[in-house]
């Protein structure tokens, strides 16, 4: 079994805005009340983005493996969530999306029985499928910084 370590750092800079700062880019997080130039995604968006992104990708290598041809593939992810837990409303649902809603329109001659391959094969393989259907595990620590005067 092989792993794979994927690292991220987000911080706050003074222009109060959430960056996220990857291997190869750095990802704005929600609006910029200075520079609105800058805004970005929210991040239930990014979650869906990185879905989507997912499903493409692993539809393309699936696709070359059964040696279907895709022409384009269209992914669309809806989902809907409580915001009334975010808000800090009393409610007994839960905080996180309740349901995703995953289109896929596939651009190719292949038979339905073909893409139906294609696409449990996609779900199987998938991490972020993974991490969003089956509970995964979740460390959170807190750090505290301190300020020492002289």
């Amino acid at each position: 079994m092989s792993a794979t370590s994927i690292n991220v750092l987000g911080y706050t800079g003074n222009n109060k805005q959430f960056v996220v700062k990857t291997l190869n880019t750095d990802l704005r997080i929600s609006e910029n009340e200075k520079f609105p130039e800058l805004e970005g995604p929210n991040p239930y968006e990014y979650i869906l983005a990185g879905f989507a992104g997912c499903i493409n990708s692993l539809g393309q290598l699936v696709a070359s493996e059964q040696g279907l041809t895709l022409d384009s593939l269209q992914v669309e992810i809806t989902g809907n969530f409580n915001v009334a837990k975010y808000e800090g409303k009393p409610t007994k649902e839960r905080a996180g999306f309740n349901k995703l809603e995953i289109t896929l329109k596939p651009t190719t001659k292949a038979p339905l029985t073909a893409l139906q391959k294609w696409l449990k094969e996609i779900q199987d393989r998938s991490p972020v499928y993974d991490n969003l259907v089956n509970a995964t595990p979740v460390d959170l620590i807190l750090y505290k910084e301190y300020n020492y005067s002289n």
